[in-house]
């Protein structure tokens, strides 16, 4: 399994990349006060890409004030499903929800496991143009993004039939994308990355690629992050978390991008430093084996959120790295002049990240109990009740979340190792 690209190498990797990334970040189509409504099938409703699209916004913009929804349901069609037709999902599920952004990823049910069929085609593609018309009617300003079908695995698997019913996904994908021209609507392609990373797992060990679809329909983790990771890209998500670089010769902050430096000092062997950043790194634990996996199936989520240190004017030698009295790694001075990328290590800024992904997680689970609360419970008082309860702490929950996510100042030090 290839390795990651080491916290050293990856600034340098950022600093000819990030650059181009940076002067895209004012089109980062996210903004503050946005209510967010991922729209789908199983493949939306499991929630995994979207809790990962939600994790970079509250950690990257911690001051913004911005919700998330799922509203994605199992077995879910252009026509609706097991919860409703399609007029009562979108009237329950997202316009009630008054969103400002809807992303919709519909199609691996539509097309009906089976080989290609025009027939059905037509029904998908005017199924697909009514939900955007009547989304657009209801929600007169809403920006959508319409999302091509994820895949159905015919790469680390014999397809079932010639030509594979991935080959009728792409085709439906195809008329989500004749869909998005009509409107002047944006594409997000889910199908191309996921199959890319399969293929290139599969290379080396094709048991593991499976493991990226293993029903051959539904991500698995490490899938799902494959596919958060492209609608982040597709939204040019900044890369930078922050970036620091401080000559300890001069006892000055060269750079300081995304983040405030204070309080240098030097003493015998020690220097120390003051830092506030604007946002915090991805929950993400490089070392986990679901993060490995999609990393290797080409996520690219080292890409999306950097956190440069740079410290030159030291004498040779090792230095420990400590934050706020807990030690983070030791480092060479020619590593520290090159740059470390502190996303990649145990910080109490990470730490501080999880609590993020811990109350996202709980909030889907709190929507996806009232959405099936709504669609399958009588409509008495005591379900109302219950219902506004749960969309009256699920609001809380967002609003306690954000403000969980604004960083907090930290006491930096290095020590040189005798």
């Amino acid at each position: 399994m290839p390795k990651f690209v080491s916290a050293v190498i990856l600034i340098g990797l950022v600093a000819c990349f990030g650059a181009s990334r940076g002067q895209a970040s004012s089109s980062f189509p996210l903004h503050d006060g946005d209510r967010v409504v991922f729209y789908g099938d199983s493949i939306t409703q499991d929630g995994a890409y979207g809790l990962l699209v939600e994790e970079y916004v509250r950690t990257r913009f911690p001051q913004w004030d911005i919700r998330f929804y799922n509203a994605g349901v199992g077995g879910d069609r252009v026509d609706g499903g097991g919860q409703g037709d399609i007029a009562t999902r979108l009237a329950r599920d997202v316009v009630s929800l008054h969103p400002t952004v809807v992303t919709i990823m519909l199609g691996m049910n539509d097309g009906s496991y089976r080989r290609f069929d025009p027939a059905i085609e037509e029904h998908f593609s005017k199924g697909y143009s009514s939900i955007v018309a009547e989304l657009q009617k209801q929600l007169p300003g809403v920006r959508l993004y319409l999302i091509l079908p994820s895949p159905f695995d015919d790469v680390s698997r014999p397809p079932q039939f010639d030509p594979g019913y991935d080959s009728t996904l792409r085709k439906l994908g195809e008329s989500v994308a004749a869909i998005a021209r009509e409107n002047h609507l944006e594409t997000i392609d889910f199908g191309e990355p996921l199959n890319s990373g399969i293929a290139s797992v599969f290379k080396s060990n094709p048991e593991l690629a499976r493991t990226l679809l293993p029903d051959r329909v539904h991500p698995s983790p490490a899938g799902h992050l494959v596919l958060g990771a492209a609608l982040l890209r597709a939204w040019h998500a900044p890369s930078v978390v922050s970036r620091v670089e401080i000559d300890m010769a001069a006892k000055s902050a060269g750079v300081s991008e995304n983040s405030t430096v204070s309080a240098i000092a030097a003493g015998e062997g020690k220097w120390s430093w003051e830092e506030l950043d604007t946002a915090l790194p991805l929950p993400i634990n490089y070392q986990d084996e679901t993060v490995i996996l999609a990393e290797e199936a080409g996520a690219g989520l080292e890409l999306l959120g950097t956190e440069s240190l740079r410290v030159t004017g030291l004498a040779e030698g090792s230095y420990a790295l400590g934050i706020d009295g807990k030690e983070v790694g030791t480092f060479t001075k020619t590593d520290l002049e090159k740059g470390i990328d502190l996303a990649r290590f145990d910080t109490p800024m990470r730490g501080q990240a999880f609590w993020v992904l811990w109350g996202a997680a709980s909030s889907h689970q709190d929507q996806l109990v009232r959405r099936e609360m709504m669609a399958y419970s009588p409509k008495t008082t005591d379900v109302t009740v219950a219902t506004d309860s749960l969309a009256a702490f699920d609001e809380a929950n967002q609003a306690r979340r954000s403000r969980s996510a604004i960083p907090k100042p930290h006491t930096f030090s290095l020590t040189l190792l005798r």
